[in-house]
């Protein structure tokens, strides 16, 4: 549990630090998603995260995977099956997103990321 209230300490402070800087509302939604990319030896991988917020603009998560500032990722909601309340179009289309900052959180990232497009 110590690694979870670091991780939300974590959050706690990046939150407050850029109120200021604030272009769009978030919400606190985590949902599980995929995070695309190439690693440092210019690699493809593909790694499960979650969300912790999200705006129009961009996202906060978390992921296993240390991400490069400046990296272009591309991030997949995965789709709803068909017998859940289906919250997510099953045709979410991938979003491209760049890292804006990567902080570690003892076995997990946090990645803040703003979309190349915004979305809604």
């Amino acid at each position: 549990m110590a690694i979870r209230g670091d991780v939300l300490q974590r959050r706690s402070t990046l939150a407050h630090d850029s109120d200021e800087q604030r272009r769009s509302q978030r919400i606190h939604l985590q949902i599980p998603l995929f995070i695309r990319g190439k690693d440092f030896h210019g690699e493809q991988f593909l790694e499960l995260a979650k969300s912790l917020d999200i705006s129009a603009l961009g996202a906060f998560i978390t992921s296993p995977r240390s991400l490069s500032v400046g990296e272009v990722v591309t991030l997949t909601i995965p789709a709803p099956s068909i017998t859940s309340s289906a919250l997510v179009p099953a045709g979410m289309p991938p979003i491209q997103a760049r890292v804006k900052r990567q902080h570690e959180a003892g076995d997990v990232h946090l990645i803040g990321v703003e979309f190349l497009k915004p979305i809604g």
